[in-house]
């Protein structure tokens, strides 16, 4: 019985990959070893922006990059993000069928508030995790092990639906369930060797999982 289920959000529920990735080939177009590639910046993609930055530009202070980042960012999300297909009528029924509902996430908040709200998913998220609210981001457990603790919810009961394998981990490491997206551009392959509990390959597939008939 799943009482509670968390979300990744980039990548899991909302479909902010062209823009992740435009906005670092544009910061980085001009890079002495040569500009980014989208097989560079896949694989890192769920870690934090800082851990990301960090690994394309080789620098430990990536502070001017953010900024970059977040500008160009800020500037397009509204023209280039989306939802997965499913994800406002499966969350909406989820909720009131009477499950906790959740987000774990490694963005920053204003920019996940500003994209929950943009797709009307706030209101049903009673415990939103950024990284701005752990100390340890995915693949710890902290930050999914805070969102249980604020929902009041049994990690037994609890599922983590994720793009990437910082999810599962941190999923794992907190003791509760683990569930891939299988639109994930990591890839279905990759995830599994991760060994997660689900492999969602319709956002619909939730209705199973949790005891719900398909309408």
């Amino acid at each position: 019985m799943i009482e509670t289920v968390l979300f990744d959000l980039d990548g899991t529920i909302i479909d902010t990959n062209e823009l992740i990735i435009s906005s670092f080939l544009h910061i980085f177009e001009s890079r002495q070893t040569g500009p980014l590639t989208r097989e560079q910046i896949i694989p890192h993609m769920g870690t934090t922006l800082e851990q990301q930055l960090q690994a394309f530009s080789g620098a430990e202070d990536v502070s001017s990059f953010v900024q970059a980042y977040r500008s160009y960012n800020a500037l397009h999300h509204d023209e280039m993000v989306r939802t997965f297909p499913h994800v406002n009528e499966v969350v909406e029924r989820l909720y009131k069928h009477g499950l906790a509902l959740g987000v774990v996430t490694t963005k920053i908040r204003p920019s996940t508030m500003m994209t929950l709200e943009k797709f009307d998913l706030e209101r049903f998220m009673s415990a939103i995790v950024t990284v701005n609210d752990v100390e340890h981001p995915k693949p710890h457990p902290e930050p999914v092990l805070t969102a249980v603790e604020r929902l009041g919810a049994n990690p037994e009961t609890t599922l983590m639906i994720g793009d990437s394998p910082v999810d599962i981990q941190s999923a794992k490491a907190a003791g509760v369930k683990a569930a891939a997206v299988a639109w994930s551009l990591k890839g279905e392959q990759q995830l599994q060797a991760y060994e997660p509990d689900y492999i969602i390959r319709d956002m619909r597939d939730l209705y199973d999982i949790v005891g719900l008939p398909k309408e």
